[in-house]
């Protein structure tokens, strides 16, 4: 549908005729049931529920090839699945690159009735962070796949809950060196920014959740003070900062006490991290009652870190741990799997590969054709657990080229399982980007960040006592990040990287346990490919 995310007026994938999605609120244990129909009339479409474990419910994890088959157009897929953590989640697409489109909406799970949180805050609001291009989702994906590569350059603006201004600034032109306007509203105006209106001397919580397509984004509140208290649906042990980052797949909760001069008002500040700026601030506004609305700051807005500023982002997540009393991860592990993340050139398209393999997804969805045994819906062959150990991460590779691949790493069912994520040079010399991963189906712990290549002895530095669970986290240029998970989840999980265009490019993995676990899958999850011919021969029968 035509919309103005950034006052310019720009096709977006809409759900109810809402942009972004409505938000979905449900208490834990809740059984949360969604009809989605597909109105796009050309291609098909997922919903992902970004932080959902889907414990028993394998096949509504919404991952085109993975756990379902893309539904068509015209045609409607019931998601049911159970909630059974508080937290702040969200939902997204999951196939090509609708979540660039702006196919993306907020999942709020509450405690159930008479529990509390291990916080008090008198209110509270949620921001949903994203970035928007002028350039549809349909053409970034061709630039992407072109031969040679067309780069989709960095966003024309951030999103606070869908909302943006290009070319015009909320800031007076004395605090901004720009050339662009003052921005002019009446209020209605889709792209208006979310004013969040506070009492003086009140504790408020702020859900904060990034839904980007590349953007690394810092958080900033004038003349407050943030307290983190929660991380992708787990309870971290408080701890205070002036401004923080969040990395696209991430959510957070924060808690901010008004106890500033009521008779101002503050800004509210969003920046690009880890990749040079060339999108501007984002800002909205932060109003003490009984101040009017549109009384703009007197200060200007927070500065905020220098992008490549990377020992200010390490110093924020190595100050993020587990909650005194959350549950400790097993204190060794059962299988290890080591993941090369590259940028590589296949046949003179540009791809990235993870131990050289560049992810392709098949025409059939991996828990249809696990569970039924289908032979040829995959390549069998175990994907590699290790890169050379003579490779070289700092430097560029001396032979850039890679393969495709599709196959699966088979886990032993509630074996415990490390993942060391290590990054390295990409194509051009002196450039190793930040990744954000996420695993579907669980949550991990994060045991440790380190510099350079990984090597036996940093294990030694590994913290069993009270890593933080997570489902997605990061790793830092020339960097490596070391997780620890139970494989408890029968089905079959993505985990990749979470910016678009790198999924895209095949930065991916997909992990598979437990699948003769799982009860029937619907069928109508497995429509396409070779499990939709399978159905098609047992009617004929």
């Amino acid at each position: 549908m035509y919309w103005s995310p950034d006052c310019v007026e720009n096709v977006v994938i809409g759900i109810n005729g809402q942009f972004p999605g409505p938000t979905i609120r449900a208490l834990a244990g809740d059984t949360i049931s969604v009809e989605l129909t597909n109105k796009l009339n050309t291609e098909g479409v997922v919903i992902h529920w970004h932080g959902i474990r889907q414990f028993g419910t394998p096949w509504a994890d919404g991952a085109a090839s993975i756990s379902q088959c893309a539904i068509n157009p015209g045609e409607t897929f019931v998601y049911r699945f159970k909630v059974d953590k508080a937290g702040t989640y969200f939902y997204h697409g999951h196939y090509g690159m609708q979540r660039s489109g702006g196919l993306y909406g907020s999942l709020i799970v509450d405690l159930p009735e008479g529990e509390k949180e291990p916080f008090h805050y008198d209110g509270e609001f949620n921001l949903l962070l994203s970035d928007w291009w002028h350039k549809s989702s349909q053409l970034q994906e061709v630039d992407l796949s072109s031969k040679p590569f067309r780069w989709i350059g960095e966003p024309q603006t951030l999103l606070m809950n869908g909302r943006g201004q290009y070319n015009c600034s909320l800031a007076a032109a004395q605090f901004i060196n720009s050339s662009s306007s003052i921005c002019e509203f009446r209020g209605n105006e889709p792209c208006a920014p979310q004013i969040l209106h506070v009492h003086p001397n009140k504790t408020y919580r702020l859900r904060v959740t990034s839904t980007t397509a590349l953007a690394s984004l810092n958080l900033a509140i004038g003349n407050h003070k943030l307290v983190v208290v929660e991380a992708d649906g787990n309870y971290v042990q408080p701890f205070s900062v002036d401004d923080m980052d969040i990395y696209s797949g991430e959510s957070y909760s924060i808690l901010f006490t008004t106890d500033q001069d009521p008779s101002k008002n503050y800004w509210i500040s969003l920046s690009v991290r880890g990749r040079e700026p060339k999108t501007p601030q984002a800002l909205t506004i932060l109003n003490y009652f009984p101040t009017s609305a549109s009384k703009l700051p007197t200060s200007p807005p927070p500065i905020a870190p220098l992008w490549n500023d990377y020992n200010h982002s390490k110093a924020f997540s190595n100050k993020i741990h587990a909650r005194m009393g959350s549950a400790k991860p097993p204190t060794t592990y059962d299988h290890r799997i080591i993941l090369l993340s590259t940028q590589n050139s296949i046949d003179g398209y540009t791809k990235w590969a993870i131990n050289n393999v560049s992810l392709v997804l098949p025409a059939t969805p991996y828990l249809g054709s696990i569970k039924y045994g289908l032979k040829n819906a995959f390549d069998h062959k175990n994907p590699p657990e290790d890169f050379p150990s003579d490779y070289d991460v700092m430097k560029q590779a001396p032979n850039p080229n890679s393969t495709y691949g599709n196959g699966v790493y088979m886990l032993s069912f509630n074996s415990t399982v490390d993942v060391v994520l290590q990054n390295a040079n990409a194509l051009a010399a002196n450039v190793s980007d930040i990744h954000p991963w996420h695993l579907h189906g669980h949550v991990f712990w994060v045991l440790g960040y380190g510099e350079g290549k990984f090597t036996e002895e940093d294990e030694a530095k590994f913290n069993l006592k009270n890593p933080p669970l997570r489902n997605t986290a990061v790793i830092f240029p020339y960097g490596w990040t070391a997780l620890r998970f139970v494989a408890d989840n029968p089905g079959v999980w993505a985990f990749h990287c979470h910016i678009e265009p790198h999924l895209h490019m095949g930065m991916g993995v997909v992990f598979a346990e437990g699948v003769d676990r799982v009860r029937k899958v619907p069928n109508d999850a497995l429509t396409c490919g070779l499990t939709g011919k399978m159905f098609l021969n047992n009617k004929g029968h």
